[in-house]
């Protein structure tokens, strides 16, 4: 998918919604008129082309997972504690079975998040959806004195990443061009760990960054980005300045699988997936013992200054 095209539909849709807020970021922000110590935060996504996948495999029992992580994820990124969630599974046609799959997702996905599904919506569509689509929304709560916005940040700020379980939901157009261009099945051995087929690898289900809320109690965080769609361009989403990420995680081997049977460029690779790094915290340097050692994560890199962009090692990535 063209970055670029992607960023001109965004753009052309808010041009027109006026009835927004200032207050954005990851999740959106609005203020609570009952309530004047907090801010109600907001998240909406799906599980985009892994349904495909888990349709190729018949295999429906872990895009629930995807669904909330890919919400609660953008909560955390405010700063915000996920309260509740609410899912929308459209299907081309009634099929108890596989909703019953995709519920055990959704139910597993809201226990590790700490928060109930409270609603949600089932519509049959089949002149519009081909076997299934699933997304959600996810609301929080944060504290006004709180809110993380990147604004503290600053050149010589440490970058502390997470590491990703695998693709998580983002780039999965490209890597099924990939893996269906170089002839592979879905059903066929991954190459790296036979014990699993090429489908049941992309299936792995996004991580959900439940420390970070304990991150947030104890240290001084001056932003967090959840690296999903365009890979590390994420970072520049928290602020305007560069980020040199000089000691990054070993990408996990279905990077390296997806980069070689596709031919893919460096350069492409960092712009559309995670590439180990699924979740980045921006730090003071002060901070660096506690933070590694409550998120189980490492300092991957510090901020710089604008002009130099992002790099990840060699790569420039912008």
């Amino acid at each position: 998918m063209d970055i670029k095209k992607e960023h001109g539909v965004v753009k052309a849709l808010s041009n027109v919604i006026k009835r927004q807020t200032d207050l954005r970021g990851f999740s959106g922000l609005c203020e609570l008129p009952f309530d004047p110590h907090h801010l109600l935060a907001i998240s909406t996504d799906g599980v985009g082309s892994k349904v495909l996948i888990a349709a190729a495999l018949d295999k429906w029992d872990t895009i629930g997972i995807d669904c909330i992580a890919m919400n609660v994820n953008d909560i955390y990124c405010v700063g915000a504690t996920p309260l509740a969630f609410v899912d929308y599974l459209a299907m081309e046609r009634p099929d108890a079975r596989i909703a019953a799959e995709v519920g055990k997702g959704l139910e597993a996905g809201a226990e590790i998040s700490n928060m109930y599904i409270v609603s949600g919506e089932t519509a049959i569509l089949p002149e519009v959806v081909n076997d299934l689509d699933l997304s959600g929304t996810c609301v929080g709560y944060v504290r006004k004195d709180r809110i993380i916005r990147g604004e503290k940040i600053e050149v010589g700020d440490l970058v502390l990443g997470m590491k990703s379980s695998g693709v998580h939901s983002n780039g999965l157009t490209l890597a099924r061009k990939v893996v269906e261009d170089a002839g592979f099945k879905y059903t066929d051995p991954f190459p790296q760990n036979p014990t699993l087929s090429i489908g049941e690898e992309l299936l792995t289900p996004t991580r959900i960054y439940t420390e970070v809320l304990e991150l947030l109690k104890h240290c001084d965080v001056h932003g967090l980005a959840h690296i999903t769609g365009s890979g590390f361009l994420k970072l520049g989403r928290i602020t305007d300045l560069g980020f040199d990420i000089y000691n990054p995680f070993e990408p996990n081997e279905i990077f390296s699988f997806l980069q070689e049977q596709g031919n893919v460029t460096d350069e492409e690779m960092y712009k559309t997936f995670n590439m180990g790094i699924g979740f980045a915290v921006v730090i003071p340097k002060s901070e660096e013992q506690e933070a590694v050692r409550i998120t189980q994560g490492k300092i991957v890199g510090e901020v710089v200054a604008k002009e130099k962009g992002i790099k990840v090692g060699k790569v420039k990535v912008v």
